[in-house]
């Protein structure tokens, strides 16, 4: 097998992009010495959407979209591997090419740093270096593991430890056990300076997609069909649902509270239900919340549609356990009848696959990242799990990202801002053109810890 020459000295590009390539939005700006998400990082829905006057949206025009009535999406990435090109080459085109672009650039000048999910099967691996190299023709390029771009971050500032000394500000933390729990699936990664440990990353088929289809249909049965409604259904679990503390007894709160006027409410009932007013894309753009009202709901058509003060006909929906055990699902998949674990249990199937003596500094170390991981109640709910499971001597800290949503592309962000290591990581398109795909594969996989 031909072998790279180290003596050779390359030309890389000043300019990094690095791209966090989302199933559900796509996270992406240039790379600079003191990144800053706010300012640098660009959140870009990574879909094509067809509304329903039959109009195409791509990646960030949807954003000038005024009806997301009727909405149909279609997403490249799925289960959280890059499955569909076809669509993603086009979002890509939009975002980085075109006259409009978000992060407009020219691949010819600029390096790609590319974050993809854990066990990314090797054949859609080469179809990916494929497109970047031949048909956008980055210069240069790195595709990694996106939860072990965490270890780059600022972890010490949030587990409140002690800051670390100037000469390791660019290097990755020592152990970071990061939990990407993202739109398609869930992930739990333990990364050892800087590098995933394999053989200890565990999958949940559990995310965002799944729990907005759980809320359609339960809605869509038991109060208006909303199957259509992906847009909105989205916006309402992100806006209304939370994770219970105690299930059982918000459940039974629920059970024993009526939805109709003129009956007492037990405790905790009215700190649960909530009226959700749904937007008409006209004078409403987006969702309402208010505090529940039995008497309005008495006066609901049988399309859920009421009559305010002002003579606007507004239509509302009543939210009660659909709060809370949409995102249940997370920690009880079998609920709907998946056999796997929750996500606590596969924090502990992780630390199985993990010498003993790693499991202090992985439990003692947590990061919780992805957009699932906003729920209220989340991380109290996954740090008191955690704790009962595992082993009394070994302490447990769960730290959420300050922008969970961002904080890969940071990561990723610092990392491509340290030219010298980053030189190490790049593969140039001419070496690509040298060597081939299959060279390519190998050189990337060189970078799990044993």
């Amino acid at each position: 097998m031909p072998r790279h020459s180290k003596n050779v000295e390359r030309s890389l590009p000043e300019r990094a992009l690095v791209v966090d390539n989302g199933a559900y939005t796509i996270k992406a700006g240039f790379a600079n010495p003191s990144p800053d998400p706010d300012t640098d990082c660009q959140v870009i829905p990574n879909c094509v959407a067809k509304s329903r006057d039959n109009r195409v949206w791509i990646g960030a025009q949807i954003e000038n979209c005024s009806d997301y009535g009727d909405m149909a999406f279609r997403r490249p990435v799925q289960k959280g591997f890059l499955v569909n090109w076809e669509a993603e080459r086009e979002i890509w085109e939009n975002t980085f090419l075109s006259k409009d672009a978000k992060v407009k650039c020219d691949p010819h000048d600029t390096s790609l740093l590319l974050a993809e999910a854990p066990n990314c099967p090797a054949a859609l691996q080469s179809n990916c270096d494929q497109i970047v190299f031949e048909e956008f023709e980055f210069a240069a390029y790195r595709r990694c593991v996106g939860p072990s771009l965490n270890a780059f971050n600022d972890i010490p500032s949030l587990l409140e430890d002690p800051p670390r000394t100037t000469d390791l500000d660019s290097l990755p933390v020592e152990c970071v056990l990061v939990i990407d729990s993202g739109y398609s699936h869930t992930t739990v990664t333990p990364v050892l300076r800087g590098k995933p440990i394999q053989q200890a990353i565990r999958r949940l088929d559990m995310g965002g997609k799944l729990l907005t289809n759980y809320m359609k249909e339960m809605l869509s049965v038991r109060q208006m069909d909303v199957r259509d409604e992906t847009y909105l259904m989205n916006q309402m679990k992100e806006d209304t649902c939370y994770v219970s503390s105690n299930f059982k007894n918000d459940l039974e709160s629920i059970g024993k509270g009526p939805l109709t006027a003129g009956k007492k409410t037990p405790p905790g009932y009215e700190d649960i239900v909530m009226d959700f007013v749904l937007p008409d894309y006209s004078t409403r753009m987006r969702g309402e919340i208010r505090p529940h009202d039995p008497t309005t709901m008495a006066m609901r058509t049988k399309l859920g549609a009421v009559t305010n003060a002002e003579g606007v006909k507004e239509y509302i929906m009543a939210l009660g356990n659909e709060r809370f055990t949409v995102p249940e699902l997370l920690f009880s998949p079998g609920d709907i009848g998946m056999k796997q674990a929750g996500l606590s249990e596969t924090v502990m199937q992780s630390m199985s696959g993990l010498p003993p003596g790693l499991w202090p500094s992985m439990l003692s170390n947590i990061l919780v990242v992805g957009g699932s991981s906003k729920f209220e109640g989340f991380l109290e709910r996954l740090s008191s799990e955690i704790r009962q499971l595992a082993p009394a001597e070994c302490p447990v800290r769960v730290a959420a990202a300050p922008d969970p949503i961002k904080w890969t592309w940071l990561g990723g962000a610092r990392l491509a801002g340290n030219k010298v290591a980053l030189k190490e990581l790049l593969v140039t398109r001419q070496e690509y053109q040298e060597y081939g795909s299959a060279w390519l594969l190998k050189r990337f996989s060189v970078g799990s810890a044993s």
